[in-house]
Order: structure tokens, then sequence, then C-alpha cells
């Protein structure tokens, strides 16, 4: 087409709202989503511009789970012809008003370029996810080595080996149970359960235990029982006689709080003694479900130890 018919055409009522000559314009569109950072910021860029060369509506349809095209994102609200461009496993996209025909062809030159966003995004979700996988092998490895050193060490001074092997073989599975974890929407552990399960675990204790708990915390169960078992065990270690287990719900997170009068953290080797690798794969346990977890000095003595992720308590 020459440039004179192109300038008629873009003359014409049916496309008299595009403001940008339709080259320019797929040159433009280019450069505006080569400069984003990620699909989702890519098809909104190229929604406002759109928008701004007239369109009534622009939509974004993504597939489901089940492959069916579902509305992600739309903007505006008008009415006309509707032209749909197909993004591959993006979706499709929708545009609604008079100049959508002539748009089209602007719109598909960026689409390979959106296309090649998704696979980066994809190949970067996949590399993070196997980093996770591997990280959890390693935490396995040395938590499995750190649980079973005392179950073990008993077995060896007991005529009678078998209950603490029995307890050793336990402890695997959970640890098993946990590395097995993913951490997903709507996970939720029954809260007094898993801490009455975390002190059968650590069997017969010189201290005071009061829970004070939700129905119900916002993270997978075993991965719960896991780090109640430590937290308290260290707490017992550090010579406590009362602890408290309580949790707090404020502005969009929730806070797991282990209180305890033990010796506390200026006390030199005491608190952490044969349990710091115990703790700082706790640490790691607790990031990999998106939390953080600190221990701080309690004003009267005793530690605090505290594990704060985002998300309310039910």
């Amino acid at each position: 087409m020459t440039t004179a018919a192109l300038a008629r055409r873009l003359r014409a009522p049916t496309t008299a709202r595009v403001l940008q000559p339709l080259p320019a314009l797929a040159d433009r569109l280019i450069v505006e989503v080569a400069a984003v950072q990620d699909v989702r910021a890519g098809i909104t860029c190229l929604m406002d511009e759109l928008r701004r060369q007239g369109l009534g509506r622009v939509e974004w349809w993504m597939p489901g789970a089940d492959g069916a095209l579902r509305l992600e994102i739309s903007d505006g609200d008008g009415y006309g012809p509707r032209s749909e461009i197909p993004l591959g496993p993006i979706g499709a996209l929708v545009m609604v008003g008079e100049g959508a025909p002539e748009l089209t062809l602007p719109v598909t030159r960026v689409v390979p370029l959106l296309r090649r966003l998704w696979t980066e995004e994809q190949l970067a979700k996949h590399v993070a996810l196997l980093a996770r996988k591997n990280e959890a092998l390693e935490d396995f490895a040395a938590l499995v080595a750190h649980e079973l050193k005392s179950p073990l060490y008993a077995a060896l001074r007991h005529a009678g080996p078998s209950s603490a092997v029995e307890e050793a073989l336990a402890v695997v599975d959970s640890i098993l149970e946990v590395a097995r974890t993913e951490s997903a929407p709507g996970n939720s552990a029954p809260a007094a359960r898993c801490l009455e399960e975390a002190l059968n675990d650590l069997g017969q204790i010189d201290a005071d235990v009061v829970g004070h708990l939700p129905p119900t915390l916002p993270m997978p169960p075993a991965a719960l029982r896991l780090l109640l078992r430590n937290l308290l065990g260290n707490a017992v270690s550090a010579g406590a006689r009362h602890i408290r287990v309580s949790s707090v719900s404020s502005d969009g997170r929730w806070t797991l709080l282990i209180d305890d009068d033990g010796v506390g953290l200026e006390a030199p080797n005491r608190y952490a003694t044969g349990s710091r690798l115990g703790f700082n794969l706790c640490r790691r346990l607790v990031a990999r479900f998106g939390g953080a977890l600190e221990l701080k000095p309690r004003p009267r003595g005793g530690t605090r130890a505290a594990l704060v992720f985002a998300g309310g308590c039910a």
C-alpha cells in the first residue's frame, strides 16, 4: 500500500479515532513492550497505548488450569467491532472499537516479543523451583544429621535401643514429609494439635508449656510441628522452666511467638548449645514458606523466638 493510500485509509470514518500512523505505532509498541520486565507489564503497557489510540475496550484473556480462557484484565467499556489476536500460551488479546481491525497488524508485530517474555518468565520460575528443591535437599541432609544425633546416641547408651531407634525413624518420617511439602495457598495447620504433637516428640521435659493459639495457622502441619519441636527444644536446652506459645495477627501478617525464661541470648554458648544447626535450618525452612525467624532477648530475661509470615490466622 502506498503512503498516500494509507493516509486516505486513516482519514476514513471507520478509523478516524486512530491517532498515529500504523507502521510508526507498531515500532512504538515494540519499543515500549521491550522496556518492561514481565508479560503482565507488557500487556498493560500495550492496552494503555491501544486505549490512547481510541479503542473503546481492550481485554486480556488468559488460559486457566483447564485450558479455557478467562478474563484477566480489561480496560474500558466501549462497544463496536471486536478483533481477537491469539497470543499462544499467554491467551488472547481482544480489541473492541471502530479502529480494532486496523490496529490488528501493529499489535500482531508485538506478539513474538510478548511470547519471548513469557518464555523467559517460565524459565526463571523453573530455575527458582530447582534452586528451592536443591536447597531443600541440602537442608534435609543436615537436618537428618542434627535430629538423629541425640536419639542415636541414646540407642548406643541403652541396652534396649529399640525405642530410641523408633524415635529416630519417626523423626526421619516427619522430615521427609516436610521436604515433600510445597508452599501453596490454602495450606493450614491445626495449631493446638501441632503443638501437642511437637511436645510428644520431645518426650518428658522439665518445663511447663502453655499455648494460646488460634484454631489454625496458615502453613503446612508437618512444617509447623517440626518448627515447634525444634524451637521448644532450644528453649528447654537453655534451661527454661516456663514456655509460652502464642500467635498474633495484624496488618496483613501473623506472628508465632515462643517465649521462655531460660538463660537468654547473652549467656555464652548456652542458648545455642547443641541446637544452633537446628535453629539455622528452621530459619531456612521458615523462609521457604515466605516467612522470617528471629531470636530476641526478653526484657526480664529469657528469649523470644518470633516467626513472622504474611497473611492472617483463622
